[in-house]
């Protein structure tokens, strides 16, 4: 009996691993089958190679202004075809080398390539990474397009394998080197050649192959006229695969000095082409199923703008400086974009790529959530020297005003405030609030980054404007307004994104408030277009970079300038060069817009109001009693308290003093008038009457209150005491 239970498990176990296993070989024969069967039928239907060699890859886009009007043509630029005998074996050798070393070995697909992958996937608990071998690049190349679909994975290997049924390997590999993209309109290697270096691909130098190979895995990251030193990074990694793969003698790679290639010099090109750089690589998501045809992007791009914002940006960026600037309209509209100030020098676009410092442009942030907490533009504040976790900030100038309200604080960019008010309404709250507006990169959590030092994009600072500008609504960039065919069949249309209220009207109402003043006589002046301007400056440390961002009419726009290589330009601020670039940008861009006034009328909700609100505007017979700063009771009238404590009141004195919470004071704060229904002359108010009896405040309290005091007296000591405690 004790075995047969053992011995019927065993079996089971056994029986079902045989079932499992036998199941397993027919799925993987049937599976075999049907991949023979189609890789079979999709060789027999595959044009012939004189075919794929005449077809083309490329598409002509035709690039049209918001006003219809051609900006420009971007197409396919094709060198000569290259046999495979007539491109040189180091070309050869660089591309296998870098792209799929295992090219010769495998049958279109890598196995070993692909489960290594896989394995390290599952290890460090990732997407699968691209394993595409160089077969199958040419069968997405000529046959399909580039979403990332599962679907599409599938029939990309089953070309792949297709083609090398068909072609041999020097074959794919022609086809492969002849119409790969290498960016900038260049469809193969003779193209790219003479896009870069002014010659043909025939007499490509080992230098010149490795930045060509280079390219094929980010065109636009690593193309030698974006960025140099990208490229000469990217080519010195496929030298050294070369070493590893490609035979290359190691004493040959040492003396490799990629820095001394000549690059040609390209003409003809402007700075339309940093809005196209940006705008046209989102058709591949705004045309999921992809087009071969020749296609007509309409742009929310002004040509007039545009020029207007290409002239105030290489007209303003100091000597040595780049510049960029973005311009967006009410709903996001990109107007006018500028990557830097010279498109053929180099097409890297500092507006949607470059992260720099946004200096006290990042205050925004700090007074919108400063507001949300319930400061007030006209709330007092002490600028003072102060020390946050170690750290403290010191204001331009080394200058400190002492006790001045939140409006002027913003408006001369005080540090200090800034600091202070990060601290108190929490520095996972600033940066919650950035992210609220679109700020897309790091933000770190510490004091310094109420002053900007967590690196931003100018187009995501652009937005957290506009969406101000837009009464505190979010506010989506976009650059492409419709997508026809030369026949103008419509195959997209831009929708408006969904518009999310990011805080309250009265928070919008007090940003705006402040970027107005910091514009009017703050450290904004020299943005100033004769209308009504909101915005702020921004400068890092020791003049590395100057930020400008503001709006008026409806058009935000925002501008920055400083050295790629974060190196000091001598008197950089953005209250200088960059405002004065906005201000030159702007008057062209509202020139034929109505003037706006800002809508900076606060209107606080009901649970933010103090709970004695008529503390300044009640009844004359009210009743009140007000603290001071040193925490004892005032009651409403009586003078001779502030000179008791020693507080200098208004008449007497050269140093004239007010009690902050005094409310003839308060009254004269606000609006320069004692309220009228504040007695005159420091005459106490006659004595209210009781409100509740002695009985109800006795069973409300808990506590038996004291008859031989008057009631007021009795309830400002009840209120001492708990303050006490």
């Amino acid at each position: 009996m004790r075995d047969t239970a053992p011995r019927g498990w065993k079996a089971g176990i056994w029986r079902w691993t045989k079932r499992l296993t036998v199941g397993g070989l027919l799925l993987a024969i049937l599976g075999a089958i049907g991949l023979f069967t189609s890789v079979y039928f999709a060789a027999q239907s595959m044009p012939s190679y004189a075919e794929l060699k005449q077809s083309q890859n490329g598409q002509t886009i035709l690039v049209r202004a918001r006003d219809g009007s051609e900006i420009v043509e971007l197409g396919p630029s094709y060198g000569q075809w290259l046999d495979a005998d007539e491109i040189p074996q180091v070309m050869k050798d660089a591309m296998v080398s870098v792209e799929d070393h295992r090219y010769y070995s495998h049958f279109g697909v890598d196995p070993m390539g692909l489960a290594r992958a896989v394995y390290n996937a599952a290890a460090e608990d990732r997407q699968v990474s691209a394993t595409s071998t160089i077969t199958q690049q040419l069968a997405r190349n000529v046959f399909l397009n580039s979403n990332r679909t599962m679907g599409r994975k599938a029939r990309e290997a089953v070309l792949a394998m297709a083609l090398e049924w068909n072609f041999t390997k020097d074959e794919i590999l022609e086809l492969y080197l002849n119409k790969v993209y290498f960016g900038g309109g260049a469809y193969g290697i003779d193209s790219a050649s003479r896009k870069f270096f002014s010659h043909s691909a025939t007499t490509l130098s080992l230098e010149e192959a490795a930045i060509i190979a280079g390219l094929v895995k980010a065109p636009s990251r690593y193309s030698p006229t974006a960025d140099v030193e990208a490229a000469v990074g990217r080519a010195n990694v496929v030298i050294g695969q070369m070493v590893r793969y490609g035979g290359l003698d190691p004493a040959v790679a040492r003396e490799v000095n990629v820095e001394a290639v000549n690059l040609r010099e390209e003409m003809g090109q402007n700075s339309i082409r940093y809005f196209t750089d940006w705008a046209l690589p989102q058709l591949d998501l705004l045309l999921p199923n992809g087009t071969f045809e020749p296609i007509e992007v309409w742009t929310t791009i002004d040509v007039g703008m545009q020029r207007a914002a290409t002239a105030s940006v290489q007209s303003n960026a100091p000597e040595g400086a780049q510049g960029a600037l973005v311009s967006l309209d009410r709903d996001g509209a990109i107007l006018a974009l500028v990557g830097g100030t010279d498109y053929v020098t180099s097409n890297y676009n500092r507006a949607t790529d470059a992260m720099r410092q946004p200096g006290s442009s990042f205050k925004l942030f700090v007074y919108l959530a400063a507001l949300e907490a319930g400061y007030t533009p006209d709330d007092n504040v002490q600028d003072v020297p102060v020390t946050i976790d170690g750290w403290s900030p010191r204001n331009s100038g080394g200058n400190y005003a002492g006790q001045i309200d939140v409006r002027t604080a913003f408006a001369y960019s005080k540090n200090s405030v800034a600091a202070q008010l990060g601290n108190e309404v929490g520095f996972s709250n600033v940066a919650s609030m950035a992210r609220r507006f679109g700020i897309t990169t790091p933000i770190a959590t510490v004091p310094s980054m109420t002053l900007g030092s967590s690196e931003v994009r100018l187009i995501d600072m652009a937005r957290a404007y506009a969406a101000v500008s837009a009464g505190g609504q979010s506010v989506e960039p976009y650059g492409i307004l419709r997508v026809t065919t030369p026949d103008g069949e419509e195959i997209y249309r831009h929708s408006n994104a969904r518009s999310y209220r990011l805080v309250p009207d009265y928070v919008a109402a007090g940003i705006t408030d402040l970027l107005q003043t910091a514009v009017a006589t703050g450290t904004g002046r020299a943005a100033q277009i004769g209308r009504p301007v909101a915005g702020k400056t921004g400068t890092t440390n020791s003049s590395r970079d100057g930020y400008f961002v503001g709006f008026s009419s409806g058009v935000t726009t925002g501008v920055w300038m400083g050295r790629d290589d974060n190196g000091r330009v001598a008197g950089l601020q953005g209250g200088t060069a960059p405002a004065r670039a906005f201000a030159a940008y702007m008057r062209y861009a509202v020139r034929d817009r109505p003037v706006e006034e800002f809508d900076t009328d606060l209107k606080l909700p009901d649970w933010e109001l103090e709970p004695d609100d008529e503390l300044y505007y009640g009844e004359e017979g009210d009743y009140y009693y007000y603290i001071d700063e040193q925490g004892n009771l005032v009651e409403p009238g009586r003078t001779n308290r502030a000179r008791d404590e020693g507080f200098d009141v208004e008449g007497e004195g050269s140093d004239i003093r007010r009690d902050p919470l005094d409310p003839r004071g308060m009254d004269e704060q606000r609006g320069g008038t004692r309220s009228p229904n504040r007695p005159a002359g420091g005459q106490s108010p006659q004595k209210p009457p009781q409100a509740a009896s002695d009985d109800f405040l006795e069973q409300a309290t808990g506590q038996d209150l004291p008859r031989d005091q008057p009631r007021q007296r009795r309830m400002a000591d009840d209120l001492i005491n708990e303050q006490r405690f």
